[in-house]
């Protein structure tokens, strides 16, 4: 279990990037943006797959920024820290 140092998203042990929530806010934001997508595809897929693509790459990029904004600092990891 990772630490809580009142992070949403940890850093992953190995690469470079964000693991799974370690507290309800975070899980709650990602929840969210299964839905998002889901509902999104719902609507978006049928009439045109571009608009889908596009909603989801604008979803994709606030998911990333608030990952950015509540998680540990990036950066590249080998596991021993």
């Amino acid at each position: 279990m990772p630490r809580n140092d009142g992070y949403w998203f940890p850093a992953k042990r190995y690469g470079w990037g964000w693991g799974p929530p370690n507290n309800w806010p975070g899980w709650s934001v990602l929840a969210g943006f299964v839905a998002l997508v889901a509902v999104g595809g719902a609507v978006n897929l049928p009439q045109s797959p571009a608009r889908f693509i596009a909603y989801v790459a604008v979803l994709s990029m606030l998911l990333f920024a608030v990952c950015w904004w509540k998680g540990q600092p990036p950066r590249w990891r080998w596991g021993g820290d």
